[in-house]
């Protein structure tokens, strides 16, 4: 028989889309943020604080001025750059704990490139500066995914080392060779870089304001990282890694090989956040450069359900919730470590929803496969 004439026997497959269990997944981690709110309103009560004001306040930080709206994007720039890196590792099964050292490195190669051909024209050197950001901070990924790979190095004790070195590092050099010689012959001696020419600066999008188009390549990126993992064949591998290493040996997939690889994607991204703080929010090297975006970014990732897209309004939230913490503090006069004490809790509640979340599916599987068994019989 002609396969034509095959095909045309088959009953055709019926494709449906269970609402209720979209609904559900999506609002895990909506109910997991709440519940960190509610936790964290009880530890507001112990500090003899109003939770209502407390939240009223960082609402108002983020929602009350066009500038602190602007500030919070600001802010997600960074984290949506590290949590893309986040998102490629974790789908590799490997947890990059290092965005901090790599964000450092980022935004020294930037540095000492932009300083260096500070003659060259803007859409030469604006270009140039950011590429060579990528790498740095990619090869700064390189190192910790090589040792897991070739020697099974576990990666998160060694991108924590490499935190440490990459710190030691930027402040060697900022009180040493790039240390800005104008603040050394006024007697300041500032733990700071010279000022980047303007033909490396990144553009403003809105006058008087620090959002630059930094923002615009981060959600580019978001959509392009989204293409490579579920488009490309490198990225179908690394899922495959992160689900199922030994079916995937097995199958003839370089294992170690991808999980380098990814980690070192993520610090190539991370890279990127170091350079969009340099070239166009500070304009120069600063000590404290990364700001806890390093980490911060992991949680941002998670939230987003460790997917490209998701994470864009993942990013922007947390942002919100950084420049919010700062409201609350001069509000209410709580420590600004609350802060960090919700991002913990919100940690902890998405990832006890995506097990919840993994939970629900492995149900529901099984239940469709007794419900077809039974109308078989």
């Amino acid at each position: 028989m002609p396969p034509e004439k095959i095909a045309a026997t088959k009953p055709a497959r019926k494709f449906t889309i269970d609402w209720g269990d979209l609904l559900f997944r999506a609002a895990l981690p909506v109910l997991a943020m709440f519940a960190a709110l509610l936790i964290g309103a009880v530890v507001l009560l112990f500090l003899k604080v109003n939770p209502f004001e407390a939240y009223a306040a960082i609402a108002n930080g983020v929602f009350g001025s066009f500038s602190g709206f602007i500030q919070s994007l600001v802010k997600a720039t960074p984290l949506l750059l590290v949590g893309l890196g986040i998102c490629i590792a974790f789908r590799a099964s490997v947890i990059n704990i290092g965005a901090e050292g790599q964000i450092i490195l980022g935004a020294l190669g930037a540095t000492a490139w932009a300083l260096a051909f500070k003659t060259w024209p803007s859409w030469l050197l604006a270009p140039s500066t950011l590429i060579v950001s990528f790498l740095a901070g990619a090869a700064w990924g390189f190192i910790p995914g090589v040792l897991k790979a070739r020697f099974q190095v576990n990666e998160i004790l060694s991108t924590v080392m490499m935190n440490a070195i990459a710190i030691q590092l930027m402040n060697l050099l900022i009180r040493g060779p790039l240390i800005d010689q104008a603040g050394v012959s006024a007697g300041t001696y500032l733990a700071q870089s010279e000022r980047l020419p303007e033909a490396a600066w990144l553009p403003r999008l809105v006058p008087q304001t620090l959002l630059n188009t930094g923002a615009i390549l981060a959600v580019v990126l978001a959509f392009l990282v989204y293409l490579f993992l579920w488009r490309t064949t490198i990225g179908f591998r690394i899922r495959m890694v992160g689900q199922n290493p030994e079916a995937s040996r097995y199958s003839g997939v370089n294992v170690p090989f991808y999980q380098a690889l990814s980690l070192t994607l993520a610090g190539g991204l991370a890279g990127l956040a170091g350079a969009v703080e340099v070239m166009g929010v500070h304009h120069r090297l600063l000590e404290g450069i990364t700001s806890g975006y390093g980490f911060s970014g992991i949680v941002a990732a998670l939230f987003g359900g460790l997917h490209p897209l998701g994470l864009i309004p993942a990013a922007w939230l947390f942002g919100s919730l950084l420049v919010g913490a700062d409201k609350m503090q001069r509000a209410v006069q709580v420590p600004s470590a609350l802060i960090d004490v919700l991002l913990g809790l919100v940690v902890l509640f998405v990832v006890g929803s995506a097990f919840l979340s993994k939970k629900w599916a492995v149900r529901r599987a099984v239940a469709a496969s007794k419900a077809g068994e039974e109308a078989k019989a």
